[in-house]
């Protein structure tokens, strides 16, 4: 006769109801996500001036979401990023080498003509250095340590977006791209909520009484992050339906290009061994792009019309893709034995 199932021990039952509260909490963080950035869309397309108010408070936002991500990062390991060459090389490499040739081949493939070709390629050929860090640590990535390298990612986007702009374009497209912008993002979206993050981290080790307001804070990131998805969303969707008959193609191509990125982000991140906290920083690195520092330089290039329109349109398919990303890359990217190289 075959042996009785032998009862759970003790041991387990704690570990399976800490896999239960983990799924039902990714859950209830999704829909705070998905209902925020559908509300956006919503507002932003039925309520009338709703979208200029959104756009007014997009800055806010996007400090008081970063500043709560960096509250919850261990900044001492984040430091060790500063001499984290595999992963400085990997990230390079994906941002700066492969994503470049991922563009390419869809531009190629794609026809997309003037002035929405220079939005397209200006802005699908800069890696982001502002929510990728919350969306990271929400997918269980190495936030801490893609932090450490947004001034790097900055730096070398500023330096070397002329040279692949014209690459990509066959030598077409070149532009002398300004230094304000980026620098300006660097400041309001970096080091201003991190130097308040330390600040506030330092205070609580000195007065104890601050540690259960701190912990709290904790609560507040899916109210936030769900509300900046609603202001971004709600900022962008009116340019979008200005022009939704003109984009079909561009949406393709964005759509295109976060699924190939995600494929070869997890190929490129197995064969480097990274480890799977890395990984989900790499991948996600490489998916999402700096739209919202740029939209800018695209208004200046392209004028008001369609240009700016296909930014904001790779940015809500981002969001959208980025959000179910948060919820499987963990899945595709597993923590296993597999451990994290220091």
């Amino acid at each position: 006769m075959p042996a009785p199932p032998r009862p759970q021990s003790g041991r387990d039952t704690p570990r399976v109801q800490k896999s239960a509260d983990a799924i039902r909490s990714s859950s209830v963080q999704t829909l705070w996500w998905f209902g925020g950035a559908v509300l956006g869309v919503i507002l932003g397309v039925g309520v009338s001036g709703f979208a200029a108010l959104a756009e007014v408070a997009l800055t806010p936002c996007l400090i008081g979401l970063l500043f709560l991500t960096f509250l919850d990062i261990p900044f001492d390991s984040g430091l060790r990023a500063v001499r984290d060459l595999p992963l400085l090389a990997v990230t390079a490499a994906v941002n700066f080498l492969i994503v470049p040739l991922v563009v390419a081949g869809l531009i190629a493939v794609f026809d997309i003509a003037d002035p929405l070709l220079p939005a397209v390629l200006i802005v699908l050929l800069c890696p982001c250095i502002d929510y990728v860090i919350a969306f990271t640590r929400a997918a269980g990535g190495a936030a801490d340590r893609l932090l450490m390298l947004t001034p790097v990612l900055m730096i070398a986007q500023l330096v070397l977006l002329p040279v692949m702009l014209w690459a990509v374009s066959g030598g077409r497209l070149s532009i002398d791209l300004p230094v304000r912008p980026l620098v300006g993002a660097l400041v309001l979206f970096i080091i201003i909520p991190l130097t308040a993050a330390v600040i506030v981290r330092l205070l609580a080790r000195r007065a104890p009484r601050l540690g259960r307001p701190l912990a709290v804070t904790t609560r507040l990131m899916d109210p936030v992050m769900a509300l900046t998805l609603l202001v971004i969303t709600a900022s962008v969707t009116p340019l979008i339906a200005g022009s939704a008959g003109h984009l079909g193609t561009a949406a393709i191509v964005f759509a295109l290009f976060a699924v190939v990125m995600i494929i070869i982000g997890w190929i490129v991140t197995r064969v480097s061994r990274l480890g799977p906290q890395r990984s989900r920083a790499v991948i996600l690195s490489g998916v999402t792009r700096n739209s919202l520092v740029m939209l800018p330089i695209v208004r200046a290039i392209t004028g008001e019309e369609i240009g700016p329109a296909g930014v904001v349109t790779q940015t809500l398919i981002e969001l959208l893709v980025v959000i179910v990303l948060v919820r499987v890359l963990p899945r595709l990217v597993p923590d296993i034995a597999v451990t994290e190289n220091r």
